[in-house]
This record gives structure tokens, C-alpha cells and sequence, in this order.
């Protein structure tokens, strides 16, 4: 399946563009089934590839009381689950080397948080499982310098990688898109996902709960599309206000299908 699915990511540019979307994490165990066939819905009829993405566990939460899940394997086995009774590729993110062949044997891909970018050895492991490798930029880290993140995987024989722009630091507490990001990281032959919601987030605040703007995810996002990023990244609850887990930033899931259509008429507009 993964080099079916990853081809068809890789060569869709002129295409519609791919969808990652779902909660932040898997709260329980109804609602990622319930989010993933909302989507899968909308998708469906707008020729929109789409893979489910959530959490099993948030390890890089600002607190130490925050939530951070229900359970590694009951996390992952609903994960799985979910994917093949809807028959939808699913991705969850990893932390450690550990947790990759772990992870691996529910997901069809792999995440490399943002802030582990750099990490060597968790990106060798990523790579070894011959998984597809989503890679967040850091927010600290250079389009260009990405080069080296889809090296360190390509090291290990698997060149199916994929890098996501998710915004720089601009200051201590918020983050900006940089939209020249998505061509450059393209010019590394790898497909460019904009990661729109977690982009706007407003990081450090003095609460320990992380802040955001999902206020202006529409414009984000018609923006990476008109850029020419090759797929879109959001995450989506039907109740941001009680997410266990970056709610302040999510789309509200009822707001996702008008978003969608806007953004296919945008990519066919270009091409």
C-alpha cells in the first residue's frame, strides 16, 4: 500500500491536493470514528485524497497535568481500526526510536514532530520501518536546511518522505508562514504539506496552554494552496472549546466542508 499511496501523493501536483486531517489526539474511543467519517464523507465527493491523522499519545505538552492520552495500544488499535474499516491510509506522530517499529505496525505513516526534526536516530528509525515519513520543519529550522532531515531517512534505502511546513518563531509567543518555505522544500523532490492549523498557534503563554488564531485558518490555507503546496494539514474537532488537546487552534468540523470547497476551486483555477 505504501508505494501506491506515496507515488500517487508524489505525482498529484497538477492534481487535486491530498488532506491530513483528524483531532490532535484520541480522547476516547468514538470519536476519531465519528471525525473520520465526517471527512471521509466530504472527501469522497470533492476527489480529495485524504489520510486520517491523530495522536496516541501528546509526550510535548507545556504541562505536566495536561492530557496526554488514553492508552498507547488502545490509542494505536483504534487508529488501525479505523483505517481499515474505512479504508483510508492513517498517520500517527513518534517521540522516540522506540516507538517507531512500534507505531509502525498500526500506521501507514510516520510523524516527526516539529521540534525532533533534527533528532538522527529517530529519523533513521522512522526510515527503517519503509513507512512513509511526514517531517514537521522546526520552527526554528531553514527550508533549506530541511535537506538534511530527508537525508538522514533516505539513508536507510526509504525515500518516501514527505516535509510539512507548520511556521517559524516569530518572537516568543506567536508564529508566522513563511510562504517561500513550500517551493524551496519542494526543490528537495519531496512532496509539501502546509500544516494550516498548528501554523497558527501562539506558543508559551504564560498559562502553560498554548494559544492560536483559528480565526484565520481560511486564510492560511487558501494561501498554501495558491502557493502550490501539494497537500494541506488540518486538525479538526466537532467541539474545539473542550479538545483535550490544542483545541484553541483547531477548525471546527462543521466549518471544514464550505473551507474544502473553497480550496478545490482555488487548485483548479491554477491547473
Amino acid at each position: 500500500m505504501n508505494d501506491t499511496l506515496y507515488s500517487n501523493l508524489n505525482n498529484n501536483r497538477h492534481g487535486n491536493f491530498f488532506l491530513i486531517a483528524g483531532p490532535c489526539v484520541i480522547e476516547d474511543e468514538e470519536m476519531p470514528m465519528a471525525i473520520a467519517r465526517h471527512i471521509k464523507k466530504i472527501t469522497d465527493r470533492l476527489e480529495i485524497p485524504f489520510i486520517f491523522k491523530a495522536s496516541y499519545q501528546k509526550a510535548n505538552r507545556s504541562r505536566s497535568d495536561s492530557f496526554t492520552g488514553i492508552g498507547h495500544e488502545k490509542a494505536l488499535k483504534l487508529i488501525s481500526q479505523l483505517g481499515k474499516e474505512l479504508s483510508i491510509p492513517v498517520l500517527t506522530d513518534i517521540h522516540t526510536e522506540q516507538q517507531a517499529p512500534m507505531a509502525a505496525e498500526f500506521a501507514d505513516l510516520l510523524q516527526i514532530p516539529a521540534f525532533l526534526c533534527r533528532q538522527t536516530e529517530l529519523l533513521i528509525a522512522a526510515g527503517n520501518t519503509g513507512k512513509i515519513v511526514n517531517i514537521k520543519k522546526g520552527q526554528f529550522a531553514s527550508a533549506e536546511s530541511m535537506k538534511f532531515a530527508v537525508q538522514k531517512v533516505k539513508q536507510t534505502g526509504n525515500s518516501q518522505i514527505i516535509l510539512t511546513e507548520r511556521g517559524t518563531t516569530f518572537g516568543y509567543n506567536d508564529l508566522i508562514v513563511d510562504f517561500r518555505n513550500i517551493p524551496e522544500m519542494q526543490a528537495h523532490g519531496v512532496p509539501v504539506v502546509v500544516d494550516v492549523t498548528h501554523s497558527l498557534q501562539q506558543p508559551n503563554q504564560s498559562s502553560g496552554i498554548t494559544g492560536g488564531r483559528p480565526d484565520l485558518i481560511e486564510a492560511i490555507a487558501k494561501a498554501a494552496i495558491a502557493v502550490g503546496s501539494d497537500g494541506i494539514f488540518i486538525e479538526t474537532h466537532p467541539d474545539p472549546g473542550n479538545a483535550k488537546s490544542d483545541g484553541a487552534n483547531m477548525l471546527h468540523l462543521s466549518l471544514l466542508e464550505d473551507l474544502l470547497e473553497k480550496l478545490v476551486k482555488i487548485r483548479k483555477a491554477l491547473y
